[in-house]
């Protein structure tokens, strides 16, 4: 992928490189069936649900990604690194890494993994405070989730 002018160039062997002070954030909350995605601004430090992705074909999902992407120009992607409780990896972890790789490798952006223990938590309890209920609450806690992500990623990032 062609990267933006003045964007620095990103290196094959790190997913990570010094972040933008300014720019569209996205945010992945990753599952194997769903992936719930959420859009924010650095320099504002605000997060809004934007949907979540039904595809449990890779490529559908990746085609839907690729969109969101061209949609809202992101300086820098996110997504939430499944944990246990005590930190230790969790089963879904490898899988949510190798998400944030081919992110990378396919769009060429910095890819930051944070710590989303208990966001599925947090959403429901959102979804429920909100009025959803049932199935309307379950299609909005994968974006609801990667809401809370990206709200976890702009406080741990926030100035000092």
């Amino acid at each position: 992928m062609t990267r933006a002018p003045g964007q620095a160039p990103v290196s094959k062997t790190s997913i990570s490189v010094i972040s933008p002070k300014s720019g569209a954030v996205l945010a992945f909350d990753f599952g194997e069936r769903r992936v719930g995605v959420a859009v924010g601004e650095m320099g504002l430090g605000i997060a809004h649900p934007i949907e979540t992705i039904d595809a449990a074909g890779s490529e559908a999902r990746f085609a839907r990604i690729s969109a969101l992407i061209g949609e809202w120009r992101p300086v820098l992607l996110v997504v939430g690194l499944p944990l246990a409780a005590d930190g230790t990896d969790h089963r879904l972890s490898e899988l949510a890494r190798r998400f944030a790789r081919r992110l990378h490798g396919r769009f060429g952006l910095e890819v930051r993994l944070v710590d989303e223990r208990l966001t599925s938590v947090e959403a429901q309890h959102a979804a429920h405070e909100s009025g959803l209920d049932g199935r309307e609450a379950k299609k909005h806690l994968d974006s609801l989730a990667a809401k809370l992500i990206l709200e976890s990623f702009f406080d741990e990032n926030a100035p000092a």
